[in-house]
């Protein structure tokens, strides 16, 4: 990632109020799905931002590492894990995604929330441990125009095709994937 998105992510972090308790969850479109989500397991958040959804991944029971590029989010995550009693069960790294996955073991969940990288896709699909869930979102043309950070219509669907979908769609710019390995 280019100093300058860098920086725009550490100032964009920076300047928001700590996460709410009653804001740790799973981003809006795989709430309805929660049940699918393991209680127990390791889990990998990409681009983590303040930590919501990695805390509430631990909260359920699972250790999670959730990465981030930017340091202002990865202390906001530490401090949010911290306040939730569960820092012991997450464990937060500045990662530049741009150099590929940080190396690891397999994971029961991957999850990534508006951020999308085809170069990951493979190395998503090696870290997913047999049964693993894999919980995508994107920024999406479909209801929007096209963006440069914008997945084309089919793209996730097609990209994890050899995994089990429990649910995908897209709509009013947003794409998401919800499978199974």
């Amino acid at each position: 990632m280019s100093d300058d998105d860098r920086l725009r992510w550490d100032r964009r972090h920076a300047g928001q109020d700590p996460v709410e308790l009653d804001e740790v969850a799973l981003p809006a479109v795989f709430r309805p799905y929660a049940t699918e989500f393991p209680v127990a397991g390791r889990a990998l958040e990409l681009a983590c931002g303040r930590g919501a959804a990695a805390v509430w991944l631990a909260l359920r029971g699972m250790d999670v590492r959730g990465v981030d590029i930017s340091p202002a989010a990865v202390e906001a995550a530490r401090g949010l894990a911290r306040r939730c009693r569960i820092a012991e069960r997450c464990h937060f790294d500045i990662v530049d995604l741009d150099d590929g996955l940080p190396p690891g073991k397999p994971v029961d969940v991957l999850l990534c929330n508006k951020f999308r990288d085809q170069r990951l896709d493979h190395p998503v699909l090696e870290r997913l441990a047999p049964g693993g869930l894999l919980a995508l979102s994107a920024l999406s043309e479909v209801g929007a125009g096209p963006g440069p950070f914008r997945v084309r219509p089919g793209e996730l669907t097609d990209a994890f095709a050899v995994l089990d979908v429990i649910t995908s769609g897209e709509a009013d710019g947003q794409a998401w994937l919800l499978a199974r390995r």
